[in-house]
């Protein structure tokens, strides 16, 4: 490079005698935006399940052989009539037969969780008849009655087919 003459020199320094040099400037940086995370969703999600397993007792009134059937408004009857021929291809299922109350609702709060996250549209709920609750009635029928009535994500749930366990298994629709 060549060194400007001193002419031009003097002639710059003339035409900027009246600039003032900016105070500091912002900078400006570019930053990646950071990916979305599902962060809320997911503990909504879990904080929905988690109350939906509060037993209450509106949903203690089902019966040993008594069919289960339930349905979100706005399902229509050809969806119920599938689910409960059987029509859905299973995607997964639980057996909650032998499990305490407690022990049920904890596997059954993971499995929905798991689903759910899998986006499984139908699984099977095995809960048992609950011949051998005594005068207290199926137990574990009551409190999945109850559970999946208070999950948003249940679209629908019948008793099984005979085949797949009958009043002693629920097939359930889920948000998929």
């Amino acid at each position: 490079m060549r060194k400007p003459a001193d002419e031009d020199v003097r002639l710059f320094r003339e035409a900027m005698r009246d600039v003032r040099p900016l105070d500091h400037p912002p900078r400006i940086t570019h930053r990646r935006k950071p990916k979305p995370r599902a962060r809320f969703r997911r503990r909504d999600e879990a904080e929905v399940l988690a109350a939906s397993l509060e037993l209450s007792e509106a949903q203690l009134d089902v019966e040993t052989g008594d069919s289960l059937n339930f349905r979100r408004p706005g399902v229509q009857d050809g969806v119920l009539r599938k689910l409960r021929r059987g029509q859905y291809r299973l995607e997964s299922e639980i057996d909650l037969h032998g499990l305490t109350l407690r022990e049920a609702k904890a596997e059954l709060r993971v499995f929905l969780a798991r689903a759910i996250a899998r986006q499984l549209r139908c699984v099977r709920i095995v809960h048992g008849k609950g011949l051998g609750s005594g005068p207290r009635g199926p137990v574990l029928k009551h409190a999945v009655n109850g559970i999946l009535q208070r999950t948003d994500l249940v679209v629908a749930f019948c008793s099984a087919r005979p085949v797949d366990g009958g009043t002693g298994a629920i097939y359930v629709l889920l948000h998929g």
